[in-house]
């Protein structure tokens, strides 16, 4: 009886945390469903490429510091943007 209470403790919490896990979000795309995250980010990283295309002629990529933070940091901006306005 004792190792069913313990096993209870351990599965009950994880079965709890899972209950968000019922739906993956996906878009219908020609017939075939592609995750939504996939979307956003494929469409975050053409618009990091575009503000940085405008960054260069504007000549402001020097003031910005390291390309290698700035940019991966662009990415998941623009991806959790996209995902709140149109996903959520």
């Amino acid at each position: 009886m004792n190792t069913a209470r313990r096993w209870a403790w351990f599965v009950l919490p994880i079965s709890c945390s899972l209950t968000g896990c019922v739906r993956a979000p996906s878009v219908d795309i020609i017939g075939s469903y592609f995750p939504v995250w996939m979307i956003c980010g494929a469409a975050a990283v053409a618009l990091a490429f575009v503000f940085r295309k405008v960054l260069v002629r504007y000549k402001l990529e020097p003031h910005l510091g390291s390309p290698a933070l700035f940019y991966p940091c662009l990415v998941v901006l623009f991806s959790c943007l996209l995902w709140f306005t149109f996903f959520r």
